[in-house]
């Protein structure tokens, strides 16, 4: 009698094992786990989906604008530097106007135009020197605006995902135990739904704020290099109109 009931009840095991894990069995493909999320969660994503497509708009931006400047500089450069060498002023503007994408070239540009602006006859004054050095700070802060153009969005998107991630893995849990309270049972199926959702947020945000911040880093080292060389290219600019002033004089 007894093996007749320890056989009546082991027989019962399997059946309530099968229900069990049909119970807490939750699809972790992507549409499962959307379908799985409550109306907050979806909103978080949706959020973190859309700060990662404005963060890879200004990654690709800024990647083909600092790349174009490099590239159009480097051969601004020894141009330019061989029409003042020969006197040529006008030939210096014109070689500028043609690389409009190039930091130096725009920086240059104004200080040049600046130091035609008071013809080219007679001496040169202090007063015009002292001119174009001022409009070649003008552009040298006007450029440097242009090269930071959206990197303040990239360092934004970057500190603030994981905590937009963070806000969702606490609602995913916060309904997680939600469900616990409401179907009476602590079977993982009763919480698989809010974890998953939760991991979810959790791994979105981290995936939308790594590549910005890594991002940002490295194109404000870009931009204090550009600076570094816009400076060095005014300083060479104005030392060249000393030099030309004490010429004429």
């Amino acid at each position: 009698m007894i093996l007749a009931h320890l056989a009546t009840t082991f027989a019962h095991v399997p059946a309530s094992l099968a229900m069990y894990f049909e119970e807490a069995q939750v699809s972790f493909s992507v549409m499962g786990l959307w379908s799985n999320m409550g109306w907050l969660a979806r909103c978080v994503v949706i959020l973190l989906f859309i700060m990662s497509i404005w963060s890879l708009a200004v990654i690709i931006d800024r990647a083909l604008y600092f790349s174009a400047a490099r590239k159009q500089s480097r051969e601004f450069a020894p141009k330019v530097a061989g029409a003042l060498k020969d006197g040529r002023l006008d030939e210096a503007i014109k070689v500028a106007d043609r690389s409009k994408k190039s930091h130096l070239a725009e920086v240059v540009t104004a200080g040049l135009q600046e130091f035609r602006s008071f013809g080219s006859g007679g001496s040169i004054t202090p007063e015009q020197v002292e001119s174009s050095k001022r409009a070649l700070e003008r552009s040298e802060a006007i450029v440097h605006a242009k090269l930071k153009r959206g990197l303040g969005g990239l360092a934004t998107i970057g500190s603030t995902a994981p905590f937009i991630g963070l806000f969702g893995t606490v609602v995913g849990i916060l309904n997680a135990f939600q469900q616990i309270a409401l179907q009476k049972t602590s079977g993982i199926g009763a919480v698989a739904g809010g974890i998953s959702e939760a991991l979810v947020t959790t791994a979105f945000g981290l995936l939308v704020a790594i590549p910005a911040v890594m991002t940002f880093n490295y194109f404000t080292g870009k931009v204090e290099a550009f600076d570094v060389e816009m400076d060095n290219s005014s300083s060479e600019l104005v030392d060249y109109f000393i030099k030309q002033s004490h010429r004429s004089s």
